[in-house]
């Protein structure tokens, strides 16, 4: 039996990754989302995740619990063995993954789509500054790392500018991903 492609969502903060997935799972049956693990404190909220402690983090590890885990911007975040379980009953399996982690998910998963959005230096702002889950300085910090380059050597990169509609970044995305899906 064939897994599905894991449909890795990549871009700087604010970019419109947790949308995208959103319209996605929404539109498209057989594409389905993974929730990722994270260490977000309490309080502080972000896409459809769960929610862990670092020490519950760091168990999860030595239990061998993640097909692929990372830190980026000071927590901890996890991909679910149970990915593999649903590529077998899925068309393609969509996660949020931090571009830092793509060659290392290219081996994980072999069959591996991304998705690089981007978006305006204004429209990115505006989105940081709108959603208020960081501060001035750490809006700067993430506009800084927005111009960021994907790692040499992926196989599959499709390129989306989300600076317009959600509804157009969605039809641009499915065109690039029909052949992927016939």
């Amino acid at each position: 039996m064939s897994l599905a492609p894991v449909i890795a969502i990549v871009g700087p903060s604010g970019v419109g990754k947790d949308s995208v997935i959103e319209a996605l799972d929404a539109r498209v049956p057989g594409i389905h989302r993974v929730r990722r693990v994270i260490t977000r404190p309490e309080g502080e909220q972000g896409e459809d995740f769960d929610r862990v402690s670092v020490d519950r983090f760091r168990q999860m590890v030595a239990q061998g619990a993640f097909a692929l885990h990372w830190p980026a911007h000071g927590l901890f975040y996890g991909v679910p063995k149970t990915v593999e379980e649903l590529r077998k009953q899925a068309d393609g399996v969509m996660v949020n993954l931090s571009r830092s982690v793509l060659l290392q998910a290219q081996e994980v998963f072999g069959d591996l789509v991304v998705i690089s959005l981007t978006a305006e230096p204004e429209v990115l702002a505006h989105r940081l500054s709108a959603r208020g889950r960081e501060g001035v300085a750490e809006q700067a910090r993430r506009m800084t790392r927005a111009k960021a380059s994907l790692p040499e050597g992926l196989v599959r990169v499709i390129e989306i500018d989300n600076s317009g509609s959600l509804e157009s970044t969605i039809d641009t995305i499915l065109d690039h991903l029909q052949p992927e899906r016939a």
